[in-house]
């Protein structure tokens, strides 16, 4: 695709301002680092110790939706993915967390619903991958992608050093979606379906039922059909770098299974079930109401289990 084809890395800029912070006695500081593109700037954040050499860091790409670098969406504050970086940063791991374009901070890098691709995504991931690779301090870089930077995340991962997996479907995103319309009327079935077998051939649909009009609307067609091309047990397959899958028992919108079929594509992969941790890294006793209840709930801790899983692979190879 032109877009993709045409992304360029023209410069990594360090912002003049510093901010230095504790956490649990370790000095850090966070600096903020902008990937310019021909369509746009995407910002982020570099978090490293104070002082330090040849240390590990850890590119965090985020999961679908308006989600910003620290896991927040509007009206709903997580702050998973800051809570991350800050645990892996005591084990002496630098971490990268950036607003996917059009979101955030990086607005104005957003292109029109039509003219997005899956492959966008996928380039500015290399982007910040390459540009970290250039950094002399680093001793190597991972890529952890959650949800749906976990595919993102994965097809980046050819120039990473190693990559990890949090909550990855297992299947191109047509199959998930049969699976969740298989639960729908068969009305619906009726009218969904055909679309999506088009959208699996390359091919747009100009009428859409406006009751889909949220799941088919003409300007997303092309985001989805080059986001159904990438088969996540295929793009897994093709890493030789050490990968890590991880994925909770209680996840509402990705299943063990699928995680089991990423760890059959990549034999050598190690792969952890983190018992009763949903979607948003929480421990959850109950039932899907009690389980969405945890969702942008501050209060409740991201399991340990989770951050130390990261931190012993990171570290151990």
């Amino acid at each position: 695709m032109k877009t993709a084809i045409s992304l360029l890395i023209l410069s990594l800029i360090i912002s003049l301002s510093v901010n230095a912070s504790t956490n649990s006695d370790t000095v850090f500081v966070e600096k903020k680092i902008t990937l310019q593109t021909k369509t746009g700037d995407i910002f982020g954040t570099l978090t490293t110790p104070k002082k330090f050499t040849k240390i590990p860091v850890a590119l965090i790409i985020a999961g679908s939706g308006p989600v910003d670098r620290d896991g927040n969406i509007p009206g709903m504050k997580d702050s998973s993915y800051k809570v991350i970086s800050d645990e892996l940063l005591k084990s002496g791991i630098a971490t990268l967390r950036f607003d996917k374009r059009g979101i955030a901070e990086s607005m104005d890098a957003g292109k029109n619903e039509i003219d997005l691709h899956f492959d966008d995504y996928i380039n500015d991931a290399k982007g910040w991958v390459q540009m970290l690779k250039q950094d002399k301090r680093f001793s190597k870089v991972i890529i952890i992608g959650h949800s749906e930077g976990s595919l993102i995340g994965m097809v980046a991962a050819t120039i990473a050093d190693e990559y990890i997996s949090i909550a990855g479907a297992g299947q191109t995103i047509d199959k998930i979606i049969k699976i969740q319309l298989s639960t729908q009327p068969k009305f619906v079935k009726d009218i969904a379906l055909p679309i999506l077998d088009s959208l699996v051939k390359g091919k747009t649909v100009t009428n859409v039922n406006p009751m889909l009009a949220s799941l088919f609307r003409p300007s997303v067609q092309p985001y989805m059909i080059s986001w159904i091309k990438y088969d996540p047990q295929v793009e897994i397959s093709k890493l030789k770098i050490p990968v890590l899958i991880l994925q909770g028992t209680k996840d509402l919108q990705v299943t063990v299974e699928d995680a089991k079929r990423l760890s059959i594509a990549n034999p050598k992969a190690s792969l952890v079930l983190i018992e009763n941790m949903n979607h948003m890294f929480r421990i959850v006793e109950g039932d899907s109401q009690a389980n969405l209840n945890t969702y942008g709930d501050q209060n409740i801790p991201i399991t340990a289990k989770l951050t130390k899983s990261i931190t012993d692979f990171i570290l151990k190879n």
